[in-house]
């Protein structure tokens, strides 16, 4: 394996640090980045040349708790220096780092995922129902707690030769114990971690059906027997390479008697069902807007969050019982986002309209592709209402009807 010199020369020009500092703002609006504005300029010079210099350190950590539903400390860094800091970082090293990762890990990879995941797992299933009869599921024992500092710093020298960088990447990972949970580094790190342990898994143990999603790991097989014998080399892998351990309640069980629960959904091979927890969560939902503590606005915009989840299972019934209880038409469409006018003088497949308050939204299919577009358009909302859908329509330039 060719390890990469050169890559701190890279990191550290003022162009990668302003770019990170856009970056890392992107959806966010809080005091680190309000303080930071004021002086911009001179912060983001000064952090250059720490960068530079090899002075940067990690500034202190605050901490709190989340229960989703087990507790888990989250660590967050100040956004300046440190958001930033680690942001330049990674708009050099994600495109190599991801380059190493193999094809069936999921967790935070630009364009892959749950849904991505979700698929996957879907095909294996229908493709080789002879050779997916069994599971094996495990997952890690406090996998960012337990991630061994000396051991994350040897993997890190698998592909990184420059000397200047790891300096810097060595204070990071020395910054807290194991691998702290809200760093943007750590979900690489995470992954890195196990990388080398995906790698030998398929290509030295030979495995043909894996799937990892963090620290979550799903393997399937013909037989119970296979599975136990993997199960042994990997708890040898674990503690002899990575000094990790796996917890106690692994399971190797038999499909169809009851589902591989993973990522969100449950797997069978002639269907897939949405995980019980996140179904809950979706009903509390509905029954507050039943109850009157959400608005018909509201609902609408929070129920979109679950379609990505229900697009990948099967969610016909559930989606039907959630509109008989609401008397509200739902859609699970996930067309690309666009504007009207990217369509005037163009035929399109209208396949659904959906009315919110103040204007109304159209599913519609163009050149075989899903798109999704609001408008507030009077004329062109009555012209669609006297529709029945799918049906093709030609959207033109309409002209707004005139207020009374």
């Amino acid at each position: 394996m060719k390890r990469l010199n050169g890559l701190h020369d890279r990191i550290c020009t003022l162009q990668n640090i302003e770019e990170a500092d856009k970056n890392a703002r992107k959806g966010k609006h809080n005091w680190g980045i309000i303080k930071h504005d004021q002086h911009a300029k001179e912060d983001n010079e000064k952090l250059l040349e720490t960068l530079e210099t090899l002075s940067y350190t990690t500034s202190e950590y605050s901490k709190y708790k989340i229960y989703e539903p087990k507790e888990r400390i989250i660590f967050r860094l100040p956004y300046y220096p440190d958001r930033i800091a680690q942001w330049a970082i990674m708009n050099v090293m994600e495109p190599i780092w991801t380059a190493s990762f193999i094809g069936h890990t999921y967790s935070c990879i630009k364009e892959r995922g749950i849904h991505k995941l979700a698929q996957d797992v879907k095909k294996a299933l229908i493709t080789d129902a002879e050779g997916t009869i069994y599971c094996l599921k495990i997952d890690v024992r406090k996998f960012y707690p337990s991630i061994n500092h000396r051991t994350m710093k040897r993997l890190l020298r698998r592909k990184i030769k420059d000397e200047k960088l790891l300096v810097i990447l060595d204070e990071i990972v020395d910054s807290a114990e194991g691998v702290p949970i809200g760093n943007y580094l750590s979900q690489f790190f995470a992954n890195l971690y196990l990388t080398y342990f995906d790698h030998w898994l398929l290509e030295h143990v030979c495995i043909k059906h894996y799937f990892r999603y963090a620290d979550d790991i799903v393997i399937l097989s013909d037989s119970r027997e296979s599975l136990e014998k993997i199960l042994i080399l990997i708890k040898t892998y674990f503690s002899c390479e990575l000094q990790i351990k796996i917890k106690p309640n692994y399971q190797i069980f038999k499909i169809e008697d009851r589902g591989i629960d993973f990522a969100g959904y449950v797997f069978f091979h002639t269907h897939t069902k949405l995980r019980k927890n996140i179904k809950q969560r979706l009903f509390k939902l509905v029954n507050k807007f039943i109850s009157g503590k959400v608005t018909e606005e509201e609902f609408r915009k929070r129920i979109t969050s679950y379609f990505g989840w229900l697009k990948y299972c099967d969610s016909k019934h559930l989606l039907q019982k959630i509109e008989e209880e609401t008397d509200i038409h739902l859609s699970n469409w996930n067309g690309e986002k666009s504007i009207i006018s990217n369509f005037y003088d163009k035929t399109v497949r209208v396949i659904e309209v959906i009315e919110y308050s103040g204007y109304f939204q159209v599913h519609f299919i163009y050149k075989n592709k899903p798109y999704s577009i609001n408008s507030r358009n009077k004329a062109l909302h009555e012209k669609l209402k006297s529709k029945q859908y799918p049906v093709n329509f030609k959207i033109r330039k309409y002209v707004r009807a005139k207020e009374n």
